[in-house]
């Protein structure tokens, strides 16, 4: 089963209170999941990586095999990439987990996307920060 992931995070005052978004729907559009996570002190970064971790959580308990993947957070892509080393010591840790998550599926695909394409995952990271707690929105996957 193909997914498609929206993924987002940011953080006020970088460092500061930070959230993720998380969007998917399955290859026709339809939407299977939404969800913000409030993640405490955490900086903008962190959050991006965060909200891909979560996004990978969930495929994974959806049974997903095959994911596209859309962030943007241009350093995050290009790391997952290869493109970009992971230099900062608090990055490296979520990218060793992106990566090793990544390798369960047979096949992904991550692409940036300006922001006006990410507005879903956008809006639930600032749900999140809002609240300060965790929001689901939509859970059809049933996790």
């Amino acid at each position: 089963m193909k997914l498609i992931i929206h993924v987002d995070g940011g953080a006020r005052g970088n460092p500061g209170p930070g959230g993720s978004g998380v969007a998917i729907r399955d290859a026709e559009g339809k939407v299977l999941f939404e969800a913000g996570y409030y993640l405490g002190h955490v900086t903008n970064n962190q959050a991006e990586y965060t909200g891909l971790l979560k996004g990978l959580e969930i495929a994974a308990k959806a049974g997903a095999d095959e994911l596209d993947i859309r962030s943007d957070s241009e350093l995050l892509v290009k790391q997952v990439h290869g493109d970009y080393r992971v230099k900062n010591e608090g990055l490296k840790p979520l990218y060793d987990e992106a990566m090793a998550n990544l390798g369960r599926f047979k096949k992904w695909h991550i692409q940036h996307v300006r922001r006006e394409q990410n507005k879903d995952a956008d809006r639930l990271a600032n749900d999140a920060m809002d609240a300060s707690s965790d929001v689901v929105r939509v859970n059809e996957i049933g996790v």
